[in-house]
């Protein structure tokens, strides 16, 4: 569940300057398959942390996909991104569990912490915010997930803490 999923700028899908000739194996690897699309856009982002403008019209090119087809299932499925994003994803659950326990006073917080909306990430690239429609961990609702670690029962002042402890640690 994410608010604002796609940015209609052009920023959307530009990027930084990256090595396209990274993709070169994907490609090999994938082209002429039945069903290379994902494949082809899942090693692109693991590559690069998202799916840039270059990366896709290299894609298209070399694979004969043509762009709108690969920009229509990168924007139908959520596990694609079409910008960068930060080194450490903040994903707050927003499930039942999660939102009967006020998981968005958790949003508002961080928001206010991190100054980016759900979905956006900070300036220096460290964090990004994102609301999940579920995390399975409905016993510790509400819940956050930074990277691999799960820190449930959780109100926004203990959330903000632990970013900010995060961000210090990194910083050490």
């Amino acid at each position: 569940m994410r608010i604002a999923r796609i940015n209609t700028s052009e920023n959307t899908i530009k990027g930084d300057e990256q090595d396209l000739s990274l993709l070169d194996p994907i490609i090999a690897r994938h082209k002429g398959k039945k069903g290379n699309l994902i494949p082809l856009l899942q090693g692109a982002q693991e590559l690069y942390g998202f799916i840039s403008k270059a990366a896709f019209d290299k894609l298209s090119r070399e694979t004969g996909i043509p762009l709108s087809d690969m920009f229509g299932v990168a924007t139908f499925y959520a596990q694609f991104r079409l910008s960068p994003v930060g080194k450490n994803i903040i994903k707050v659950c927003h499930g039942t569990a999660c939102h009967v326990q006020n998981a968005i006073e958790i949003t508002e917080s961080l928001e206010e912490m991190l100054k980016v909306k759900d979905g956006e990430t900070t300036e220096d690239r460290f964090f990004t915010l994102e609301s999940v429609a579920c995390l399975g961990c409905c016993s510790l609702a509400p819940v956050m997930m930074i990277g691999d670690q799960t820190y449930g029962k959780l109100t926004g002042n203990e959330a903000v803490k632990i970013v900010k402890n995060i961000r210090l640690a990194a910083e050490n």
